[in-house]
């Protein structure tokens, strides 16, 4: 099992902690993460994008001109594609992008990215995060402290004065156990998981 060490607030080391080889000792999949963020970003895609068909724009009912005679080409209504203000061919209509993935695809390639950050050295482990107030100086600070610029915060219960704290902190977010995710794992830089998050993480996934 591998080994970090715990810091405090003050970014001061404060002890070490084993870390459970089931979630962050496993055989890195690549594909895997590589399927799981595009499945996050494909179900985030709003796919509203809309263009009018000839049959949906307005007018067009009679046709410009007689069929022969006029010297024009032939044309059965203003509305064609071929005409200023006429409909779109093979317009976009509102779609859905999302797609599934299996749960244990899911777990495989969340233990992968956790896996990653612990072989980057990228994990830090913090004893505990709590503020008495919202006060986003006091969580800026605590960043410093542990020397992270861009990072994820991974906090146990939805503590609303350290999420609050955070909102305005560039490059840093928040995110509870039970809605961690592969893509902003691997996004961030680094990872800041306290003691408590740590807890209920090996108790979900182990």
């Amino acid at each position: 099992m591998a080994n970090v060490s715990v810091y405090n607030m003050e970014g001061r080391e404060v002890g070490t902690i084993e870390l459970n080889d089931a979630i962050f000792g496993v055989e890195i999949n690549e594909h895997l993460v590589h399927l799981a963020v595009v499945q996050q970003l494909a179900n985030n895609r709003q796919g509203t994008q809309k263009a009018k068909t000839r049959s949906e724009v307005s007018g067009g009912g009679r046709k410009p001109w007689r069929q022969k005679g006029t010297g024009h080409a032939r044309q059965g209504s203003t509305r064609s594609p071929q005409w200023t203000g006429g409909g779109v061919v093979f317009a976009p209509t509102p779609r859905d992008y999302s797609f599934k993935l299996n749960k244990k695809e899911k777990r495989a390639a969340l233990k992968s990215v956790l896996t990653d950050k612990v072989q980057q050295e990228a994990l830090i482990v913090l004893d505990e995060l709590k503020f008495g107030e919202i006060k986003t100086k006091d969580f800026a600070k605590v960043m410093t402290n542990l020397k992270v610029e861009n990072g994820l915060v991974v906090i146990a219960e939805n503590d609303e004065n350290v999420v609050k704290s955070a909102r305005n902190v560039e490059n840093v977010d928040t995110t509870l156990v039970n809605t961690i995710n592969v893509f902003d794992v691997a996004k961030a830089k680094t990872l800041v998981i306290t003691k408590d998050a740590l807890a209920k993480i090996e108790e979900v996934y182990a």
